[in-house]
């Protein structure tokens, strides 16, 4: 039974509601779709699966994009209603014949919904009926079908029995040329099961003879016992003796040293090693400088949009393509906006976006685009370039605050350290880049301290021991093999103790696919409830960005405790400076996720940090 279907503008405003349906949905269905499908360039998608307590609902929506209408229908999802997509079209189709923008009640159209339903529920209807009618009819094709089968099935195994004992001519000949020395690769490929299963001991009663003896054959064929011999001399190895690669020696070469540069016995690493402490004065980190966008590339858009319509030009005529321009086209359809889509999707694809995102990106255009009047004067090409930027834009601008020292501030109130728990693969940059939000941290004159929770990999406590001497703050470690949730634990009451404002956690580098690494994340999360878990990822990655962040998403919430898990709040991209205008890991990644970025690390030093230039990226993305 459809639970409720509604009709209302662009910009929010219900027009009309069915109130014979008039059925209480649980939770807010409608605007989780609108929050997290419509407005982020998801409304290419055939449906939208909501789960609420004790209920689940799934949506289907249609656009009148000339209107700035959307209609959408609610339906149980366990009832796998036929009509809704019937429906929704004559609604669409009626309500758009009777619509005025000065009016806001349509009571007369309940009327006429009636109507409408009744007709798709009857299609509905006589379309089960008709599938119901053909179904015996394959089905008694099939048994035909299947008892044919059955019957060649029978014919073929009489036919193999009969040649496995009847004795075939040609498998003599076979079995001559094999003792005469001859080898074929083709009778190799014929006889080897036979031969396998003579090896076995699983003879056939019924045949009087074998494709051939494997005794008979290795006493006619010369040197065949010799070939035997050497084999069976080659695989004696003595297991008492371990064979080891020694090391070559040169001539007049001095002896070698072992080399040992892991700190003294006892464990404080002082000794004589000389760290240069890097002062917060230093330089300026890269987040507090607002970056400058040059306007070279308008003119190059331009060039290529010109481009990429002269194809058409040169198809339509000068005159037909000079009169549409000026009079305008009716109303966009899809097959106008392919051709300009397709070079649209490729050229997002060349600057490193997941196929799947820009397939994505594409059909929600589409849809926001078909039905719509193209106003004169302009190209499809550039109708659809401008409606990709202003999606790229909604995409890539936070939803939320991501001003983290005001949140910083915020905590310091009410006496409790700001914690931030960095995430992600092996390999990215973790520890680096968190010293550099130390570093940025520290030139706001926030107190910082760092929790060594990497308790996995061998020289990472080290390493980020190394940081926090150059940065002159303290860290906060208990060694290898710990449970990292229990020292995060500690790190957190120490710095309330202390009186540190925040403290990020390192912890260690792990796959999307690693269960028990993953789940003592989540245990990590969990138990410490931080108030920001940063996934850093490299702005290298393409395709492969889909999966990291979906999965790490995906097992955070499955092997999470808690009925509402915590997952990703914000990204970190690495590695920026290496990419060159290969920036489409960063549109990947928010998209995937919902998750800002929040900071991009763009080289080696600690002041290379800095945001995110929207305005940037979308520019050379569509460049």
């Amino acid at each position: 039974m459809l639970e409720q279907l509604l009709i209302f503008t662009r910009g929010g405003l219900i027009l009309w509601t069915c109130k014979e349906l008039g059925n209480a949905l649980k939770g807010s269905p409608i605007d989780t779709l609108i929050r997290s499908c419509l407005l982020e360039e998801r409304s290419g998608a055939a449906s939208y699966n909501y789960d609420a307590p004790g209920a689940s609902y799934t949506l289907k929506w249609t656009f009148h994009n000339e209107l700035g209408l959307v209609f959408v229908a609610v339906y149980q999802r366990i009832l796998h209603l036929l009509y809704v997509d019937d429906l929704l079209a004559l609604v669409r189709r009626e309500f758009s014949e009777i619509y005025d923008p000065k009016r806001t009640v349509y009571n007369d159209f309940d009327e006429t919904f009636r109507q409408l339903r009744m007709e798709a529920e009857a299609r509905a209807e006589e379309l089960k009926k008709s599938k119901q009618m053909v179904k015996p009819v394959n089905n008694s094709k099939k048994q035909g079908q299947a008892q044919k089968a059955g019957f060649d099935k029978g014919s073929k195994k009489r036919e193999g029995s009969s040649a496995a004992g009847g004795g075939d001519d040609n498998d003599e000949g076979k079995g001559r040329k094999l003792e005469n020395g001859h080898s074929n690769g083709n009778i190799f490929e014929i006889d080897e099961p036979r031969m396998t299963a003579a090896v076995n001991g699983k003879e056939n009663t019924s045949s009087n003879f074998s494709a051939f003896d494997v005794s008979k054959l290795q006493k006619r064929t010369k040197g065949g016992k010799k070939t035997d011999t050497v084999v069976n001399k080659g695989s004696k190895v003595d297991p008492k003796k371990k064979v080891t690669k020694k090391n070559r020696v040169w001539d007049d070469a001095p002896p070698e040293t072992k080399l040992d540069f892991t700190d003294p016995v006892d464990g404080n690493g002082d000794g004589n090693e000389k760290i240069e402490v890097v002062p917060a004065s230093q330089g300026e980190s890269m987040m507090d400088v607002e970056e400058i966008i040059s306007s070279d590339g308008e003119g190059e858009e331009d060039d290529n949009v010109q481009k990429d319509s002269k194809p058409e030009a040169t198809k339509k005529g000068w005159f037909s393509s000079m009169f549409q321009s000026i009079a305008g086209k009716a109303n966009l359809e899809k097959g106008d906006l392919e051709p300009a889509l397709k070079a649209l999707k490729d050229r997002l694809m060349t600057k490193n976006v997941a196929e799947e995102i820009a397939e994505k990106l594409c059909e929600s255009v589409a849809a926001s685009l078909e039905g719509k009047k193209l106003a004169s004067f302009t190209r499809v090409s550039s109708t659809v370039q401008a409606a990709m930027e202003e999606a790229l834009v909604r995409i890539l601008t936070p939803r939320r605050s991501i001003d983290i020292l005001r949140d910083v501030h915020a905590a310091k109130e009410q006496r409790k350290p700001y914690v931030v728990v960095f995430v992600g693969v092996n390999g990215v940059g973790k520890s680096t880049n968190l010293a550099k939000v130390a570093y940025w941290l520290l030139q706001h004159n926030v107190s910082v301290m760092m929790a060594a929770c990497d308790t996995f990999r061998s020289g990472a406590v080290e390493q980020l021991r190394t940081h926090a001497r150059r940065l002159q703050i303290p860290i906060f470690e208990k060694g290898y093999e710990k449970d990292p949730a229990i020292v995060a634990k500690e790190a957190i009451q120490e710095a309330t103790r202390n009186g540190s404002d925040v403290v990020l956690v390192d912890t260690a580098g792990r796959m999307q696919d690693n269960e028990p690494l993953m789940r003592a994340l989540s245990k990590l999360i969990y138990l410490n409830n931080p108030d920001l878990v940063l996934f850093v990822g490299e702005a290298l990655v393409g395709n492969d960005a889909v999966d990291q962040l979906s999965k790490f998403n995906q097992k955070l919430a499955d092997l999470s405790t808690s009925s509402t898990p915590r997952l990703i709040d914000g990204i970190l991209l690495t590695k920026f400076d290496t990419i060159d205008d290969k920036v489409g890991a960063a549109l990947s990644m928010v998209y995937i996720s919902g998750a800002p970025v929040m900071f991009v690390g763009c080289g080696q030093s600690y002041t290379d940090l800095k945001k995110l230039n929207v305005k940037s990226i979308v520019k050379t993305l569509l460049k």
